[in-house]
């Protein structure tokens, strides 16, 4: 989640200074919308234990500060992303979180970034890191296998 959003703003920050990019960014639940302005907030906040638009906005205001929350550094989602390398998202089909990626992945699409959803039923925020769940095993194999062919191209 935030991890995510932090690998797209380096992203950002590293093109501003024509800096080398990665080969590919692999994102688990990626915070990108400091502003929480996806649907999925509104639609999950039944189905994700872990998060809700309230706390997800408490803890942008602490993030952010007085600083204006569409900064594209704070979320990526408002950013101009021409030129980032491929994007593999991945999330819960039920976590408030689910439209940052959605969002994202079709604004960089829009820019002629290779960008990929991929969501997972009845899954719960960063799924992947429950080892006893088949979904984790499937999400891990995909996403390895995404840069393992980026890493070769």
């Amino acid at each position: 989640s935030a991890g995510g959003g932090l690998a797209l703003s380096c992203m950002l920050a590293a093109r501003a200074k024509n800096l080398p990019l990665p080969c590919a960014a692999w994102l688990m639940s990626p915070w990108t919308d400091m502003t929480a302005s996806g649907a999925s907030y509104d639609e999950c906040a039944g189905s994700d234990p872990l998060h809700q638009r309230a706390m997800i906005l408490a803890m942008a205001k602490n993030y952010v500060g007085k600083a204006d929350a569409r900064d594209p550094l704070a979320s990526p989602l408002f950013a101009d992303l021409t030129g980032l390398p491929p994007l593999l998202l991945q999330c819960g089909a039920g976590e408030v979180l689910r439209d940052d990626s959605n969002a994202l992945a079709e604004r960089a699409r829009e820019k002629g970034v290779e960008a990929e959803v991929q969501l997972y039923a009845d899954m719960i925020h960063v799924f992947q890191s429950y080892a006893e769940l088949p979904a984790a095993h499937e999400a891990l194999a995909r996403g390895a296998a995404f840069l393992d062919r980026r890493w070769r191209a």
